[in-house]
């Protein structure tokens, strides 16, 4: 049985180049370690292994397709939120609301299950948002209520909401996104967002010197963010013929848009953890920390990709 046969070329020739990159950067790293066993690795092969699992969890949620993906994406969100709320501060009271905000996931995923897009789209933001409040005033507990109301809601809008779109991007179908149809624009969101992230620690490490936010993230650089920029646009311009209905123009903007957004993810997510005075969101990924870590980008690019070839071709 070919278990890629659900799948477009296109989507499965992305998904062998990301092993190609995998393979070579690990045979890379055990040579270095076997040539200079002195060599101080840091925490480089932990990365690629973690890279191993999540990649090779991507792929096969990729072929299974519906409903496992969605799954997949729910699981996602789940253990983010779990991650979110263990790291926040939360009173005893709370934890009866939390009950609710966690059985929001397997009902929002439902709404992307069933294509419905207008719940979807207001499921959380809006009854979610009235409606855990509410709880929480029933339980009668005043002191830092605001606190808590904000960071339960936030929690689900970043770990639920907008995670949520990688998952309904997956289910667009090829009348209207191309014969790679949603997994081809699931793949180009993640491939852009990933590399993305690299590109911008790269160009930052190599040419960096002006700080963008040194209050927040001091690593942040102009250098780092124009180059990340630039080359998240000159790789959207390259493979979107190939994995999205996009043109020319339209892949360029989807680069830019992409790499803007994921910049602005990971800085959020930076401003949180030292609000926090935390280094990791958690340990669950060796060499990246926890989920929330790995996806922060991924909290900003999804709904703007997503809205964007919804906008354009729904």
């Amino acid at each position: 049985m070919n278990w890629f046969s659900n799948l477009s070329s296109a989507v499965e020739y992305s998904l062998g180049a990301i092993f190609s990159v995998l393979i070579l950067s690990t045979f890379i790293v055990k040579l270095i370690g076997w040539l200079k066993p002195d060599k101080d690795l840091g925490d480089l092969s932990p990365r690629i292994f973690s890279w191993w699992i999540i990649v090779s969890m991507v792929t096969v949620a990729l072929v299974l397709q519906e409903p496992y993906s969605i799954m997949f994406f729910a699981l996602v969100s789940f253990l983010g939120l779990k991650e979110f709320y263990s790291m926040i501060p939360t009173r005893r009271a709370d934890r009866r609301v939390l009950f609710w905000a966690y059985l929001a996931i397997p009902v929002q995923y439902y709404w992307i299950h069933d294509r419905w897009y207008d719940m979807f789209i207001i499921f959380i933001p809006v009854y979610l948002f009235l409606l855990l409040p509410m709880r929480m005033v029933f339980i009668g507990a005043n002191e830092g209520f605001l606190r808590a109301a904000s960071s339960t809601q936030w929690g689900l809008m970043t770990c639920v909401f907008c995670i949520g779109h990688i998952a309904y991007l997956g289910t667009l179908d090829v009348e209207h996104v191309g014969v790679a149809g949603g997994p081809g624009l699931t793949v180009m969101l993640l491939i852009l967002t990933e590399g993305n992230d690299i590109a911008q620690y790269f160009w930052g490490k190599t040419f960096g010197r002006t700080k963008i936010i040194p209050k927040v993230s001091p690593n942040k650089t102009w250098e780092g963010f124009i180059g990340g920029l630039a080359t998240t646009v000159a790789l959207s311009y390259w493979i979107g013929p190939y994995l999205s209905p996009f043109t020319t123009q339209q892949a360029l903007i989807a680069g830019g848009l992409v790499g803007t957004a994921g910049f602005i993810g990971d800085v959020v997510m930076s401003a949180i953890k030292r609000d926090l005075n935390i280094k990791d969101t958690g340990g669950t990924l060796p060499g990246h920390g926890g989920i929330l870590d790995r996806v922060d980008s991924l909290i900003y690019t999804a709904p703007i990709f997503f809205h964007f070839s919804f906008w354009l071709y729904y």
